[in-house]
């Protein structure tokens, strides 16, 4: 458990909120783990009927902790991230996402596995995985494309360049964009509906949109993950993680 990451039940919604805006919540694995730890009971809890994620401080995240994913690489499926992965991507009940300010890397892709997704007029979304060295995790090699069709998905990936909160919507993973004062009270009012809907109904009619890509999902998933490990430990990974900390830009044209 981290204070890093705010757990509450209240209600019938399970809230799991980052809580590291020093960092721009930056996530570390300690904090994958906590949220796998409060997924994980969600799943069994029956008061639990809903489940919200949400940022702090006009922040979403800032995607992973690169610091600490120096110190303690995420390698196998045992690695918190990878946990938390499969715990998001297979939740049965309903997952909200109230998202303002940046939303970085995994920040983004795990917006792909929840079922409404409200953002702020000041969000903004990047998946900078190949700018670090990288590939795409989370199966968002696949669930972008199939969202926002393969050539918004390859701008997206290929370049990682940043876009905003209309863009997103109109790639349709954001259902929503509202004034940052207002996201969170409106994500949370979405969630209180689902919680007064039966809770048999919305499992039922989840798992029956999810069912035919499951596999292909949790498989996706597995294939991102050895590529990523591997690519974390290449030298363009250590250029581009080096030259963070540094504050310039990374030299890729030693790599072939």
């Amino acid at each position: 458990m981290t204070m890093d990451i705010l757990v509450e039940r209240a209600d019938g919604v399970l809230t799991i909120a980052f809580n590291r805006p020093g960092r721009k919540n930056a996530i570390t694995a300690a904090m994958y783990q906590t949220m796998v730890d409060a997924l994980v009971d969600a799943h069994s809890d029956a008061s639990v009927r809903a489940i919200l994620i949400r940022g702090s401080a006009g922040i979403f995240s800032a995607g992973n902790d690169l610091e600490d994913f120096m110190k303690t690489p995420p390698m196998g499926e045992n690695a918190p991230v990878v946990q938390f992965m499969r715990a998001i991507s297979s939740a049965e009940k309903p997952v909200v996402a109230s998202v303002a300010g940046p939303a970085v890397g995994i920040g983004t892709t795990l917006l792909l596995h929840c079922d409404l997704v409200y953002a702020a007029d000041t969000a903004s979304f990047s998946l900078p995985f190949t700018q670090l060295g990288l590939c795409p995790e989370a199966a968002s090699s696949l669930l972008l494309q199939r969202v926002g069709g393969y050539q918004a998905a390859a701008e997206k990936l290929l370049l990682g360049e940043t876009f905003d909160a209309v863009e997103a919507q109109r790639m349709g993973f954001v259902n929503r964009v509202l004034p940052a004062a207002e996201v969170d009270a409106f994500a949370a009012a979405q969630a209180m509906k689902l919680v007064a809907l039966p809770a048999s109904s919305l499992r039922v009619t989840k798992s029956l949109m999810k069912r035919a890509s499951h596999q292909e999902l949790q498989t996706q998933i597995s294939e991102e993950a050895v590529h990523f490990g591997k690519m974390l430990l290449a030298p363009e990974a250590r250029e581009a993680f080096k030259a963070f900390f540094e504050k310039r830009k990374p030299d890729f044209r030693q790599f072939d």
